[in-house]
C-alpha cells in the first residue's frame, strides 16, 4: 500500500547538526534529474530576494521563506515527515509515533514536494518554499514533474491511496490502470447531512493517516482498507470506480 500526502507551505526549522540535502539519500533515485533541474532554477530565483518574493506569492512578513530558498545547499536536514508542519502534520504528529508506526510510513507514507517529487516519509530534506503554483521564470513545475511522477506511480504495484489536493494531482496523475482511489474529506453536521470540507479536511487526513500507520496493516486492497476502516469505527465509504469518501465529525 502506498499513501500519497500533499505538502505543506510551512516547515519546521533545523535538522541534524552537520547534516546538509544529499539528493542521493532521497527515495526514488528515477527522479534525480527533475530535483536537480527545480532546485537549480529555485536557487538561481533567490539570488533577487524581489523577484523571488513574486514568485512565490510572498508578503514582508514572509521574508524568511527566501532565505531558506538561498540555503538549501547549505541548511541541515530532517525527516519529511518531521520537516512539514501544518494542519495535517499536526494532526498527524508523526514526533509522537513509536518506532513500529514510523518503520511504517517509511515504507508506505510518500509526501508529493513541489521541489523534490515524491519523498518518503523518513527522505532527509531542508526547510524551503516551493508550492505547486509558484513561479519559476525557467522552467514550468507542472511539465517538469508531470510524466515524471506519473511513471513512478505506474511502476507501483497494490493499492495507492491519495490524499493529495487536486493541484498536486495535477503534478503527476496516477495512471487509471493503478488500483488507486482519490480521498475526500466530508463533515457530518448535528443535523445528519453531510457536507464537503475545505481547510478543515487537513486535519481529518492526519488523523486518519496517523491510524493507518499506527494499526500497520499492509492493506493489498481497496475492500481490506474498507474492512479494516469499518471495524475501527471509520466512516470510509467508495464512491464510483476511483474515489473513497472519509466523513468526520
Amino acid at each position: 500500500m502506498l499513501i500519497l500526502l500533499p505538502p505543506s507551505e510551512t516547515k519546521r526549522d533545523g535538522g541534524a547538526e552537520g547534516s546538509t540535502l544529499d539528493l542521493t539519500l532521497l527515495g526514488h533515485p528515477e527522479l534525480s534529474r527533475p530535483r536537480k533541474a527545480v532546485l537549480a532554477s529555485t536557487r538561481r530565483l533567490s539570488r533577487n530576494r524581489a523577484t523571488m518574493s513574486t514568485a512565490l506569492g510572498l508578503g514582508p512578513q514572509q521574508a524568511f521563506e527566501v532565505d531558506r530558498n538561498r540555503q538549501l545547499s547549505t541548511s541541515p536536514t530532517m525527516p519529511a515527515l518531521l520537516r512539514y508542519t501544518g494542519v495535517l502534520y499536526d494532526a498527524l504528529d508523526a514526533a509522537s509515533l513509536d518506532g513500529p508506526a514510523l518503520a511504517f510510513a517509511a515504507e508506505h507514507v510518500v509526501v508529493h514536494s513541489a521541489l523534490f517529487g515524491l519523498v518518503a516519509a523518513d527522505d532527509p530534506i531542508p526547510a524551503y518554499r516551493l508550492s505547486h503554483n509558484s513561479r519559476l521564470p525557467d522552467l514550468a513545475l507542472r511539465s517538469t514533474w508531470r510524466d515524471a511522477v506519473s511513471s513512478v506511480l505506474a511502476g507501483r504495484d497494490g493499492l495507492i491511496v491519495d490524499l493529495r489536493s487536486e493541484a498536486y494531482v495535477q503534478l503527476g496523475p496516477i495512471p487509471s490502470d493503478r488500483h488507486a482511489f482519490f480521498v475526500r474529506v466530508s463533515a457530518e453536521g448535528p443535523d445528519g447531512r453531510v457536507r464537503a470540507l475545505n481547510h478543515f479536511n487537513k486535519k481529518g487526513k492526519g488523523l486518519f493517516v496517523r491510524r493507518l500507520v499506527e494499526t500497520g496493516i499492509d492493506h493489498s486492497s481497496v475492500e481490506s482498507l474498507l474492512d479494516w476502516a469499518a471495524a475501527d469505527g471509520i466512516q470510509l465509504t467508495k464512491k464510483g470506480e476511483s474515489e473513497l469518501e472519509l466523513v468526520v465529525y
